[in-house]
């Protein structure tokens, strides 16, 4: 292999196929990035064998060939390169790379290329076309619910379901639940439900850019890996096994009260009262609150040993306000679903102490997020 390209594309699509690179692994080969031609383009690779990320950048190939070589030395000293040209070739004798820019030369060890593990093809089945600014916000508004232990696996995947334009996605972990649903570009002729993972809808939110050109993922018929295509690069993950819980059935049907508050005042608030809670087993104590001005919401939260915070914001109150319009949740969770919601006003939804509260963000009427309470002492 004879190639030679700008030293800044080579930059940016090692670092977009990084994000696949085993960290950890007993196979060596994957903590390596797989580079090749082909149709006048210089590819690269990386894979952990959960995710595969390809993308191509333009080039001069003088003679095809393909190696592969460690990603994170590779990548620095791109990096630390001057913005021009870089010419690569490969060598044998050991397996290599050798690359020139300007003054600075290096010759870098590799791997057969056979070692490599060969990425899916994903060619056939169901095709879903989505909006990539509906699908980045679908993905920043679901994937942190997710579970990040492996306890449950299936609660580390997202569960998606399309019903001719209709889609939902739905993330949950056993304490919240995170739903968005909303409409794709092209309806799909056969309903269609698969679990994928978190990371790896996360990987393709952080690659949508800012073109309009709609976003494709395609599902094998066998349901075993999926392929999204974002300009010129390509993912490939593994779908999950498992059965996903009936998350509808934990949405509650109806609430006793609901308060529409100042997302901006009521995160100042959480972050405030997060404080003392981070002493206090993460507990937020909330409680809707009736007056003549209308009605406020008051969050606390106390640390045995250190004090206690608490603050009140205004907001309009709806349904019957006691007592018992109160309820505990933890800081982390409350603080991460109001962070994604953005500016604007935010509806929390409660019935009891011991029920779910539900937070709705108005203009978004796709997106609910069910948080578990906790049981505290008031």
């Amino acid at each position: 292999m004879q190639v030679s390209c700008l030293q800044q594309n080579l930059s940016r699509a090692l670092a977009i196929v990084g994000r696949a690179v085993a960290t950890r692994s007993n196979l060596p080969v994957l903590q390596n990035v797989k580079i090749g031609t082909e149709d006048g383009m210089l590819v690269l690779t990386a894979t952990n064998l959960d995710i595969a990320i390809t993308t191509k950048i333009g080039a001069q190939v003088e003679r095809q060939g393909e190696t592969t070589i460690p990603a994170r030395l590779l990548s620095d000293f791109v990096n630390s390169l001057p913005d021009d040209r870089i010419d690569m070739e490969s060598f044998n004798e050991p397996l290599g790379v050798g690359l020139k820019c300007q003054t600075f030369s290096a010759n870098i060890n590799g791997t057969d290329p056979d070692e490599f593990p060969p990425i899916p093809t994903v060619d056939r089945g169901a095709t879903i076309k989505i909006d990539p600014k509906i699908l980045r916000e679908t993905i920043n508004h679901v994937a942190f619910a997710a579970a990040t232990e492996d306890s449950r696996p299936v609660l580390t995947g997202i569960k998606v379901e399309v019903n001719g334009d209709d889609f939902t996605f739905a993330a949950a972990d056993g304490f919240r639940l995170a739903v968005y649903e909303g409409k794709l570009s092209d309806p799909l002729p056969e309903p269609i439900e698969f679990i994928i993972p978190a990371r790896a809808m996360q990987e393709v939110g952080r690659l949508i850019t800012s073109d309009d050109t709609p976003v494709e993922f395609t599902i094998t018929s066998a349901g075993t890996h999926a392929l999204f295509t974002i300009g010129t690069v390509e993912i490939v993950s593994q779908l999950m096994p498992g059965s996903f819980p009936n998350f509808r059935s934990l949405i509650p049907s109806d609430h006793k009260n609901r308060i529409v508050v100042n997302q901006s005042e009521f995160m100042r608030a959480v972050r405030t009262s997060s404080i003392f809670a981070r002493d206090g087993s993460g507990i937020l104590r909330i409680q809707v609150v009736s007056d003549e001005d209308g009605g406020k919401l008051s969050i606390s939260s106390r640390a045995e040993e250190l004090g206690d915070n608490h603050s009140e914001i205004d907001g309009a109150i709806e349904g019957e306000v006691d007592e018992e319009s109160r309820i505990a949740f933890n800081n982390k969770y409350l603080s991460e679903v109001l962070d994604v919601l953005g500016d604007g006003d935010v509806a929390f939804e409660m019935t009891s102490a011991s029920s779910p509260g539900v937070v709705r963000a108005l203009g978004k009427d796709g997106y609910t997020h069910v948080v578990m309470p906790m049981f505290v002492q008031w």
